[in-house]
């Protein structure tokens, strides 16, 4: 039985430029309207119990050529539990899969996928819950509607948002987890949050991009997370949604979450060079840093992005317009695709599951430092 190779579903991302015999040429494509690529998912079906060897062979003009190199690829029999595939290399612009599947159909992703099926799943399941609001902050070009959840009762705002990038979905499996722990009835940290914070939560701000398969970018080839400083209806109107809704209800405490594709760590990126840059922001974002860092074991500070000198921020990136904007504590949080180096998995990587934890550990640093954040309010 010959195999076969197919992308066309939620989230899919391939293109199959020739098979021979159990060995096929693949390509993925870019991001509608850009030249971003890097995210692939797509099944493999009729190789049961026989070597395959998937060569994906433009990965040297993807976006992030460095995120290859100690790179190994998610595998999945059941779209459930993904694992990876331990026979992963890359070579002269070429990812190399090899595996022997256990069944006749199965799929492979750059990570474990988070499609809008279960993006919808997770919106009706939560929106169900006692105590939350269900709000649509408008629609995307594609007619999807920007999704959120309005948590608590209490005087400080806190905004969590993630996959701005859709290909970065660990981000959604982070705000899977933040939002199991913050509607948990029995969790005494998230009754404190409840009743001290007003949480506004965005799990999927790119569903356009989600659906299509892209890595980094909306419908129309804009990366939402450089329209922060002037969104608009016809390219960015997901921002836009979002930001005038942050207008209304300003953040105290801002997190907007991503993945990064070449460093083998989780990590925070602040606002560092904004030109209103105050003691007391530096101090708390300081002090959520340390108190992530002593929670929990997947989290450091060693490695990460190179700060910005002082009035040279990036204001159309989020984290930065925030913090200009509205004087709030905001940050970005990078996951890895590959693994967290300091505590590997050889078998899952990191992975859905351990996002989910990091979440949890988020809010844990959070009130840890609530006293901190209500002074000077």
């Amino acid at each position: 039985m010959a195999i076969s190779i197919s992308s066309a579903f939620d989230a899919g991302n391939i293109r199959v430029s020739g098979i021979d015999g159990d060995t096929a040429m693949l390509e993925i494509v870019a991001d509608h309207m850009s030249d971003f690529y890097q995210w692939f998912y797509f099944r493999v079906a009729g190789a049961g119990g026989r070597e395959v060897t998937l060569n994906i062979t433009n990965c040297g003009g993807s976006a992030y050529p460095n995120g290859w190199p100690d790179y190994r690829a998610c595998l999945s029999i059941d779209r459930e539990d993904w694992v990876r595939v331990d026979d992963t290399s890359y070579a002269d612009g070429t990812l190399t899969i090899r595996f022997t599947p256990e069944t006749d159909l199965v799929w492979v992703a750059y990570f474990a996928p988070y499609s809008m099926e279960r993006h919808h799943d997770l919106i009706s399941t939560v929106a169900a819950l006692p105590g939350v609001e269900y709000r649509s902050l408008g629609q995307s070009l594609d007619g999807q509607d920007i999704d959120c959840l309005t948590i608590g009762e209490g005087e400080l705002t806190v905004w969590l948002y993630g996959r701005q990038h859709p290909g970065e979905t660990m981000a959604e499996w982070w705000m899977e987890g933040a939002l199991e722990k913050l509607t948990d009835p029995d969790d005494p940290v998230a009754r404190i949050l409840r009743r001290d914070c007003t949480f506004h939560v965005v799990p999927n701000m790119n569903p356009d991009g989600s659906r299509r398969g892209h890595l980094r970018t909306n419908a129309v080839g804009v990366n939402l997370n450089r329209e922060w400083h002037a969104p608009s209806a016809e390219k960015s109107p997901e921002v836009l949604y979002v930001r005038n809704a942050m207008d209304d209800q300003p953040p105290a405490f801002a997190m907007d979450v991503h993945g990064d594709e070449a460093i083998p760590a989780n990590f925070l990126a602040g606002f560092e060079g904004i030109p209103s840059l105050t003691e007391r922001q530096s101090a708390l974002f300081s002090l959520f840093s340390a108190t992530l860092e002593r929670i929990s074991p997947d989290f450091q500070t060693r490695q990460g992005y190179e700060a910005p000198p002082p009035g040279k921020a990036n204001l159309s990136m989020s984290t930065t317009q925030l913090a200009e904007r509205f004087g709030c504590v905001s940050m970005t949080l990078e996951m890895p695709f590959k693994d967290n180096f300091d505590l590997p998995d050889d078998v899952y990587g990191w992975s859905p599951e351990r996002s989910k934890y990091l979440a949890a550990a988020c809010l844990d640093a959070l009130h840890a430092m609530l006293p901190d954040l209500k002074q000077g309010k």
